[in-house]
């Protein structure tokens, strides 16, 4: 009888060979990113456009990278790249750099790309841990295109969301230190010296006012909160056309409905001047905590139609 195993085993050793191809411009992106977020943060000190064009460059970098291996995975899988975790979080993070970039451009908000990397970064090296090699699409997924629009659309919500989460921590530090600043203005000459800010917050003078990082902060959530809307849109007639219902009240479902109302409340609260300030940036991180749950809590901890466990 012959012996079948050798074609088996030539498979698999073929297969290995595309994981290991995919993965290797994933690791790649990985070390890029960190590079990125170590120049961003000499920028912090330097201070100068040729760091923060330095900065830009790597994540550029690391983006490239990134689309190549989603793109190398997405040719050797036969079918879109984020059908699980660890594919979903290489889209997060590309499209957390994406956004960064382009935002970057139009606001000059370079000084938050330690935090916007570091998380990123983050994302990534745990996504790794969740790749299971080259997968079919489950059923349910298989000749199905609202995978192609509902998924990567709701992940860049959640890109921006993570940048204004990133603002709103450098609005509280930009805040207090120009609270302190206020307190020591006009007083006694020791209260003027306690209120001098410590040598190393120097770099919070390339962080714009607090008042125009809040209205950065309002805009990328804004943008968020729309790309949202359509994804939960998008995602109610996915529902209709593989279930006939728009909803299920599936535990992704009740937690995207939460983010969404979470941030429709933000976006509101902004326009009340009385709620501004320190209150609507603690929204903002506590918004992107709820984030979070929804992505990994529901997703991973939580039995449902969009778990991967």
């Amino acid at each position: 009888m012959p012996d079948y195993s050798q074609y088996n085993t030539n498979a698999q050793a073929l297969a290995d060979a595309h994981v290991a191809a995919y993965m290797a411009w994933y690791h790649v992106a990985i070390v890029l990113y960190v590079l990125a977020a170590a120049v961003f943060l000499a920028y912090w000190f330097f201070r100068n456009r040729p760091t923060a064009a330095g900065g830009a460059i790597l994540a550029t970098a690391g983006l490239g990278c990134q689309m190549a291996s989603l793109g190398i995975r997405w040719v050797y899988s036969g079918h879109v790249p984020w059908n699980d975790l660890y594919g979903s979080l290489s889209v997060v993070a590309l499209l957390s750099v994406a956004l960064f970039l382009i935002f970057g451009l139009r606001y000059k908000i370079w000084f938050a790309g330690p935090i916007v990397l570091s998380v990123t970064d983050a994302l990534l090296a745990y996504g790794q841990g969740w790749n299971k090699g080259l997968e079919p699409l489950v059923p349910s997924l298989q000749n199905n295109y609202w995978i192609y629009y509902h998924v990567p659309v709701v992940l860049a919500a959640y890109a921006a969301f993570l940048i204004g989460f990133s603002t709103s921590i450098l609005y509280l530090l930009k805040k207090h230190d120009e609270d302190r600043a206020l307190a020591g203005a006009g007083k006694s000459v020791g209260a003027a010296v306690a209120a001098v800010r410590p040598a190393w917050l120097d770099w919070l003078d390339i962080v714009p006012a607090s008042g125009a990082l809040e209205v950065i902060t309002y805009r990328v959530i804004a943008i968020g909160e729309i790309l949202l809307t359509v994804g939960v849109i998008l995602g109610s007639l996915w529902a209709h056309d593989a279930w006939g219902s728009y909803w299920q009240n599936d535990p992704k479902e009740l937690a995207a409905l939460t983010c969404w109302i979470w941030y429709a409340a933000y976006l509101h609260l902004h326009t009340r001047p009385s709620f501004r300030g320190p209150r609507l940036a603690w929204m903002s991180i506590a918004g992107f905590g709820v984030v979070l749950f929804c992505y990994f809590g529901v997703n991973i901890w939580i039995s449902g139609l969009h778990s991967y466990k």
